[in-house]
């Protein structure tokens, strides 16, 4: 009896121990399997969350335009998990059609095998050659820069196509023009033949019965950079100002596009007429003056759009196209020094001014 008291007595104080031990492992076991848990699902419960956002932007990084309109996309979604890749179709650049539907197919393909949550398109080329082949297709398209009627690409009506009109500031642009030289009467319109500007042009005609005592005398649609340099000689004594817009896919004598900054080079060393257009670039490359459309308010918009549609669950066909309407006076001291124009102080404190060209940095 004694030695079996004995034999209890430690078995059962090793039953206590064990029972704690035991308990104490089942606890430790627990949090171990917690905390793995967290650790392996981590990932791929990231992985899970994070949403896929295509770029394409019809022209080429870097350039302030696009980087602009990216940079105020990605703002609107600085807080939300994305992985973005971007694909530029370079149609600036190399305006040929061979090129567009070259560039457009690849971009077609790599919808196709990378599936995006999101596609985030800017300017015209990318929806005339590229988002038209997905009309009412399940991926949500968003856009910005767009000059031309959205019915024109077959957007209105469609279930997943939305995004920002770019509607220049035709009227703030002239005012602003004429505060710099009240004797303009007579201004001519520069064009290159790509497509954003039918839309541009629909829009400025529009609105010519709002501009009082000014009369614009040409419209001229330019195909090659030697054509340009005659225009622009033959309306030094014809006219008292010219608005420059499409100067991008002239050819030169190779028949190679000629760099818009080229273009703008010569026309502020040769041309004795005060210019204007709608975009910030032009400024800072020899244009005297604009009321800029904002890149980045464009991009902003489209990515406010883009978070009501993948965040809050809004179909694309519920949200309405629409311009941004922010809009920033801009003048180049440079050019006006060049001209014998002075700018008036009102002038100067409430625009952006540009000192120095751009080749002189």
């Amino acid at each position: 009896m004694l030695k079996s008291h004995r034999m209890e007595r430690p078995f059962g104080k090793c039953s206590n121990n064990c029972a704690y031990l035991f308990f104490a492992f089942i606890i430790l076991s627990c949090l171990l399997f917690t905390y793995n848990g967290i650790a392996s699902d981590s990932p791929a419960e990231s992985k899970a969350n994070k949403l896929k956002i295509l770029h394409i932007m019809s022209y080429h990084y870097p350039w302030k335009w696009t980087e602009d309109q990216l940079n105020g996309f990605k703002f609107a979604l600085k807080d939300v998990n994305i992985e973005y890749k971007i694909f530029q179709m370079d149609t600036k650049r190399k305006s040929g059609e061979g090129w567009k539907q070259k560039v457009a197919n690849e971009a077609i393909e790599l919808i196709k095998e990378w599936k995006p949550d999101l596609v985030y398109t800017n300017d015209d080329n990318a929806q005339q050659y590229v988002v038209t082949k997905f009309v009412n297709d399940e991926i949500p398209f968003v856009f910005s820069g767009v000059n031309a009627d959205p019915a024109k690409y077959g957007f209105v009506g469609s279930k997943n196509i939305t995004g920002v009109l770019e509607q220049e500031h035709f009227i703030a642009s002239i005012n602003l023009l004429k505060k710099i030289v009240p004797k303009v009467k007579k201004i001519a319109v520069i064009l290159d033949d790509g497509p954003t500007w039918p839309g541009v042009t629909r829009r400025m005609k529009s609105k010519l019965n709002q501009i009082q005592d000014v009369e614009f005398t040409r419209w001229e649609v330019i195909k090659t950079f030697s054509q340009y340099k005659d225009m622009i000689t033959s309306l030094q004594n014809e006219v008292h100002a010219i608005a420059l817009l499409g100067i991008f896919t002239y050819k030169d004598i190779d028949g190679k596009n000629v760099k818009y900054t080229d273009v703008l080079k010569w026309t502020a060393e040769h041309s004795r007429l005060p210019d204007f257009s709608f975009w910030a670039d032009r400024i800072s490359n020899g244009t005297l003056c604009a009321v800029t459309v904002s890149g980045y308010e464009q991009g902003l918009a489209a990515g406010k759009i883009a978070r009501k549609i993948l965040i809050d669950g809004h179909r694309p066909n519920s949200i309405p196209m629409v311009p941004t309407l922010k809009g920033e006076p801009m003048v180049s001291l440079a050019r006006a020094n060049k001209l014998g124009l002075t700018l008036e102080t009102e002038i100067l404190l409430f625009s952006q001014v540009i000192d120095k060209f751009n080749w002189e940095k």
